[in-house]
């Protein structure tokens, strides 16, 4: 089997799942080659047919596994690179942090629907009707039970939701996006503290520099 990762993402301005496991591997240095889809162009649908097992990005190639599926993806990341502790080493951290990761990936999806992540743009202030109101404040409980429950008891005294950086600051990146170009969104001090620390990291700046350099090269842009 080949060492080398291929992650294949949609564009930066809009692929808030393609964002997640390129998030992660950027922020915990683990290598790979990223290789982008452009989405909603005339070829999209025969190139993803053609090289995605589903039919859709993010997907991850090693040799001659293929993964497609953002958290799948992470898992196997995390299995490959066991040093990272990329999961909370404590059983009950570790726990929540899956159970956070799972909600993100099966939940919130009025504010997936009404609020798709648009990287580069901010204050839109949007509406918040339709369900958002609720995924918001189920977040900002999330995050905040997160961080003073577990991440400021983490021996690291790290600022992320486990203290140490893990999947779980992955899976929730994007709602930072959203909260970013559809907020201002209320926030309790430890959620807002966190949203801060989040789009702070030189991977979601990386990311951000990626969506701009996109809208620069789109026509009537």
């Amino acid at each position: 089997m080949s060492d080398d990762l291929i992650l294949a993402i949609g564009d930066k301005t809009l692929s808030s799942w393609s964002f997640r496991p390129w998030f992660l591997m950027k922020q915990a240095g683990v290598p790979f080659t990223e290789e982008v889809i452009r989405l909603d162009r005339p070829e999209t649908r025969r190139v993803l047919k053609e090289k995605s097992p589903a039919g859709l990005v993010p997907f991850l190639t090693h040799g001659e596994v293929r993964i497609w599926d953002s958290l799948a993806i992470m898992e196997y990341v995390s299995e490959l690179y066991p040093e990272k502790q990329l999961w909370p080493a404590a059983r009950a951290a570790r726990a929540v942090a899956r159970a956070a990761a799972a909600e993100m990936h099966s939940g919130f999806s009025a504010l997936r629907t009404v609020w798709p992540m648009y990287f580069t743009r901010e204050n839109l202030a949007h509406l918040t009707t339709g369900g958002v109101a609720r995924d918001i404040d189920r977040i900002d409980a999330l995050w905040t039970e997160c961080r003073t429950r577990f991440g400021r008891a983490d021996p690291s005294g790290g600022p992320f939701l486990f203290g140490t950086f893990s999947i779980a600051d992955a899976m929730y990146a994007p709602v930072v996006s959203r909260f970013l170009t559809y907020g201002p969104v209320r926030l309790s001090p430890e959620s807002a503290a966190y949203m801060e620390t989040i789009r702070a990291q030189p991977a979601f700046l990386e990311w951000g520099e990626g969506a701009k350099a996109e809208r620069r090269a789109a026509p009537g842009t």
